[in-house]
């Protein structure tokens, strides 16, 4: 068993893994604190990552791929610190998430819709001004004065995100379309996508607690559908349409 430790969200996990390589995808994060809380993996966490793996791709109807161990306990350590995350107001959200002139954007969508590549567009219209925290799986802490999002180590298969934090402004839902435009949702709108990416843990207790975060994060940021056809033009439209409001 490897053991460290590493400072994620604010808050220090230590992990004790199988694989080495666990702890080369989470180095940026290393830190000597004293642990707030503890994740272990085991082999039967790993079987069970193959399986929903494989269970997830039948569904789509795609080729199924075997996965080492290694990679499979990366997904099982990070499916750990999301449920221990939602015991300190944080969830676990499927969005890719850029800081412009210290305000957090994040942009959602069901897969294959283009939020790497928007966010991607962002970072051309906007350069240096655009710093990307997290391109697949930030966390968001949900306060009472505020919400903030966290750069992780689990940051997408381009390894695109920053060790950093920033305020959320704006949650924007993007969908394809020939015209970019983009309106404001209300909460009720945006409510089905926000639930579908949240991580929703298995133990019933920390689901009602999920959805009673979802709840507070949809009133605290501004909620935005956004119609783009990937053009540099999108990326302006949308960061004009969020950051003037």
């Amino acid at each position: 068993m490897i053991s460290k430790r590493y400072k994620i969200a604010d808050k220090v996990v230590e992990i004790n893994s199988l694989h080495d390589s666990v702890h080369y995808y989470c180095a940026d994060y290393l830190t000597d604190e004293a642990a707030d809380y503890t994740v272990t993996t085991t082999q039967a966490d790993i079987d069970y990552e193959r399986e929903k793996s494989a269970r997830e791709e039948e569904i789509q109807d795609i080729s199924v791929h075997y996965y080492p161990d290694s990679y499979l306990e990366e997904l099982a350590v990070y499916r750990k610190i999301a449920e221990h995350m939602i015991d300190f107001d944080t969830i676990l959200f499927h969005g890719s998430v850029i800081a412009v002139d210290g305000a957090g954007y994040m942009f959602t969508a069901k897969s294959g819709t283009g939020k790497s590549t928007h966010s991607r567009l962002w970072r051309e219209y906007l350069g240096d001004r655009a710093v990307m925290v997290n391109d697949d799986k930030p966390l968001i802490h949900i306060g009472e004065n505020g919400v903030t999002v966290y750069g992780t180590p689990y940051n997408g298969k381009h390894r695109l995100g920053s060790n950093i934090s920033i305020p959320l402004k704006a949650i924007c839902i993007l969908t394809r379309d020939t015209d970019n435009h983009i309106e404001p949702v209300t909460r009720e709108q945006a409510y089905p996508i926000l639930l579908q990416q949240t991580y929703r843990p298995k133990d019933r207790l920390k689901t009602i607690k999920t959805l009673t975060l979802i709840n507070k994060l949809a009133d605290q940021v501004k909620l935005y559908l956004l119609g783009c056809n990937m053009d540099i033009s999108a990326a302006k439209i949308s960061f004009e349409g969020m950051s003037n409001e």
